[in-house]
C-alpha cells in the first residue's frame, strides 16, 4: 500500500505483538512530547453505538456478542475470534476498512496542523499483518520474549494458558515482526527498565526528524 502522507514530520509505526507493551510504551512517549495515535483508539470510534461497523457485526455474529443494552461484548466476541480463524478474518474484513481510514485520516490531519518538527507515533498492532510500512518513515517493534507475552496475557484478561497461546498465535510471529523492523525495543523486565527504553528511544526519534527535515 503506498504511502498517503508528505510531510517533514517524522511518522513512526509502533508495533509488536499481543502483550509485549505496546500501549505503555506509546504512553510513555507521548510524555515525552511525541504526538500519538492508536489504532486501539480508533476502533473504539469506529464502534460507536448505532453505526454501520455495529450493524455488521451484527448482521454476521448474532446478538449473542452484544451486551443488553446494544454494546458489544467485547471479551465474547474475542473469544469467538480467537477459538476461529474465520470467524476472526471476517471480523477484520468488516473493522479494519473503516478504521484503517481513520486512522489515515488522523495522520493526514496532523501533517497539515502540526509542526514540521512533530514526532508522531502511531500503534497499530497489526502493522506488519496489514501491508502498512509505506506509511511510516521507520517502524518500532516492541519485543519480549513468548513466555513472557504469555504470562502477561494471562494475568491481564484472567486467560487459561491454552487461551494465551491461541490469541498469541493469532498473529504474526514476534520474532519475525523484530526482524522486519527499524528499532526493536525489548521489554522483558519491570515498567522502569521501559521507561529508560523511551528516554533513549525519545532522544533517537528526534535526531531522526531533524535528519528528514534536512533531506525533504
Amino acid at each position: 500500500m503506498p504511502s498517503p502522507f508528505f510531510s517533514t514530520m517524522l511518522r513512526v509505526g509502533l508495533t509488536g505483538g499481543i502483550a509485549s507493551g505496546k500501549s505503555f510504551l506509546l504512553r510513555l512517549l507521548q510524555e515525552q512530547g511525541a504526538v500519538v495515535f492508536s489504532a486501539d483508539e480508533a476502533a473504539r470510534a469506529i464502534l460507536a453505538p448505532h453505526g454501520e461497523v455495529l450493524r455488521q457485526i451484527r448482521e454476521v455474529f448474532g446478538e449473542s456478542v452484544f451486551e443488553a443494552d446494544g454494546t458489544l461484548f467485547r471479551s465474547r466476541l474475542a473469544a469467538l475470534i480467537f477459538q476461529d480463524a474465520g470467524a476472526r478474518r471476517t471480523l477484520n474484513r468488516i473493522t479494519h476498512p473503516p478504521l484503517l481510514r481513520l486512522l489515515s485520516f488522523q495522520m493526514e490531519s496532523a501533517q497539515y496542523e502540526l509542526s514540521p518538527e512533530t514526532v508522531v507515533v502511531v500503534e497499530v498492532p497489526l502493522l506488519y499483518e496489514d501491508h502498512l510500512q509505506s506509511w511510516f518513515d521507520l517502524v518500532v517493534v516492541v519485543s519480549s520474549t513468548r513466555e513472557v507475552c504469555l504470562q502477561r496475557l494471562m494475568e491481564r484478561n484472567g486467560l487459561t494458558r491454552e487461551e494465551g497461546i491461541k490469541r498469541l498465535q493469532s498473529q504474526k510471529p514476534l520474532e519475525e515482526k523484530a526482524a522486519y523492523a527499524d528499532i526493536v525495543v525489548e521489554n522483558n523486565g519491570e515498567g522502569i527498565a521501559l521507561r529508560d527504553s523511551a528516554k533513549s528511544l525519545w532522544e533517537t526519534l528526534k535526531r531522526q526528524n531533524v535528519q528528514k527535515s534536512f533531506e525533504i
